[in-house]
């Protein structure tokens, strides 16, 4: 008999130490006949994932739970063995898993880019600028609002590498214009709907919940370094009870080219561009030789 889904979608709480304890000893305690997923909340809240496990646990009968939390949580999910396998984007960590022997593979499956978002009336002026930490700047000096997911998240872990380039680490203690969440994505994004604040998300997030944030706009993309990768990786067996036979199934799933094809199609009649770029046999530095366009 085939085993229902068990999601875990992130809230509030779920960004908090001890809710990520929960989770983990949780996640030891599942099955055989279970796989254990610790993925971004960013590609969770575009709904993809859904789509992707349901396909899966059709096919291979494994029920899959999702643990979905800040690609930093996730990554040490990976690390202390409480998951079985990693859908992440946040490739300079994810390699020092790899180097370290704590996952076996890291593949890429997909890519979309980072946007900064904010209010339509533009207080900072950052309309078409493509230098993104540039922007960030202007944000900066301007006074304006931003807020930051401040999870260690690949978002988060993205957005203070860009503010890094122009030579700022805003504090939330020290600087009135900088907040953090401490949440997801989908809850930063409607905090900085609400505040009219700005803000870095990734693409297809921003997109699925765009009717929900309707006093955000994109004004800043094609940096580059906005270029957002999401990789799978195998957590190492010999880390204790990891399901190794059905993280490969996922991974080779997920390479597959009829699922490859759904990851580009999703909801991209609907928005008039994909939310996700599939990406499967291309490495970051192919991707990044053309700049994101798709061949």
């Amino acid at each position: 008999m085939r085993v229902r889904s068990s999601r875990t979608r992130l809230l509030g709480w779920l960004a908090t130490p001890i809710a990520i304890m929960a989770l983990a000893l949780s996640a030891s305690a599942c099955g055989d006949d279970e796989l254990i997923l610790a993925t971004t909340t960013s590609l969770h809240d575009s709904g993809l994932l859904d789509e992707l496990v349901r396909v899966f646990e059709e096919e291979e009968g494994v029920a899959v739970k999702v643990i979905a939390v800040g690609t930093g949580a996730a990554l040490r999910m990976g690390v202390e063995g409480n998951a079985d396998v990693l859908l992440t984007h946040a490739p300079a960590a994810e390699r020092e898993l790899l180097e370290a022997g704590d996952v076996i593979s890291r593949t890429l499956v997909a890519y979309n880019d980072f946007v900064i978002v904010g209010p339509p009336e533009d207080p900072a002026g950052v309309a078409g600028v493509t230098d993104a930490s540039a922007a960030l700047h202007s944000i900066a000096v301007s006074g304006a609002l931003f807020t930051s997911r401040g999870d260690d998240s690949g978002t988060h872990k993205k957005e203070l590498a860009l503010w890094a380039d122009v030579g700022w680490r805003p504090r939330h203690d020290d600087d009135e214009w900088y907040e953090e969440t401490g949440q997801g994505m989908s809850p930063t994004l409607t905090i900085a709907n609400q505040r009219g604040a700005y803000t870095l998300t990734d693409r297809g997030t921003y997109l699925a919940l765009s009717e929900d944030i309707p006093d955000l706009v994109p004004h800043v993309s094609g940096d580059a370094r906005l270029l957002n990768f999401y990789s799978v990786m195998e957590v190492n067996g010999e880390k204790g009870r990891i399901n190794t036979e059905a993280a490969e199934a996922f991974k080779l799933f997920l390479l597959r080219e009829d699922v490859q094809e759904l990851i580009g199609g999703y909801l991209r009649e609907r928005y008039g561009r994909p939310l996700f770029t599939p990406a499967a046999g291309e490495t970051e530095a192919s991707v990044s030789a053309r700049g994101g366009v798709t061949n």
